[in-house]
């Protein structure tokens, strides 16, 4: 493939035709926070945490999904950026009623890492929580749907790398949940043995019942083609 020359915050980088913005980042050492992204996947850009920047866009762009084009010119961390990733995060956290202090997974949530990178502690913005009651009827995963911050990981994993197709999403707006069939407690016999969920989920949405009051250390997720 031909290579494509960018300028990254300043710096010419050189990347193959096809390659993502946030692809070439990261092969650059560059730090583009995401919380829907899962490597080797397609792209889903659901949380818009990955916009950029780039020179005669009206609106930032999401570099999972945003190809580079020659002559690109593109910030990663300009104050238009910072300040709408700030909102983002802050919103996700205004309505996720999750508490960090008695949550198995709050020492590597991926949401409360990067409030904390992002310097954000409480939200400015006040919104109507969301809480449902625990499903913990699975041997098998334990869903607490209170702290699912509807990044849709658990959907491409279960669906392109399990292939078991367990989750949907039902509902619109602030209503928008991940269901099981017509929105039924999680109580599949083809999650045995799986998992690749709970290891996906940035937050604490989905456990395992063996782990339940332990900090779950987790296997990353390595995806093979």
């Amino acid at each position: 493939m031909a290579d494509i020359t960018v300028t990254i915050n300043g710096n010419q980088i050189t990347g193959h035709a096809g390659i993502t913005i946030l692809e070439l980042a990261k092969e650059n050492s560059i730090d583009i926070p995401t919380l829907c992204y899962c490597p080797d996947l397609p792209p889903m850009g659901a949380c818009r945490l990955c916009v950029v920047e780039v020179a005669g866009s009206k609106a930032l762009v999401g570099s999972c999904h945003t190809p580079i084009s020659q002559g690109m010119v593109i910030q990663t961390h300009s104050p238009k950026v910072m300040a709408t990733r700030k909102i983002i995060i802050e919103l996700l956290l205004a309505s996720h009623s999750g508490f960090c202090t008695v949550c198995d997974k709050s020492n590597i949530c991926e949401l409360r890492k990067l409030a904390m990178d992002m310097d954000i502690g409480l939200s400015r913005f006040q919104s109507k929580k969301r809480y449902f009651p625990i499903e913990d009827i699975s041997p098998y995963i334990t869903r607490d749907l209170s702290k699912c911050v509807l990044c849709r990981r658990c959907l491409q994993i279960c669906n392109e790398v399990a292939k078991k197709r367990v989750f949907g999403i039902g509902y619109r707006g602030f209503n928008s949940k991940v269901i099981v069939d017509l929105d039924q407690p999680i109580d599949k016999e083809v999650c045995r043995d799986c998992g690749l969920c709970i290891t996906s989920c940035p937050t604490g949405a989905l456990s395992n019942p063996a782990q339940i009051g332990e900090e779950k250390k987790g296997t990353p997720l390595v995806i093979r083609g």
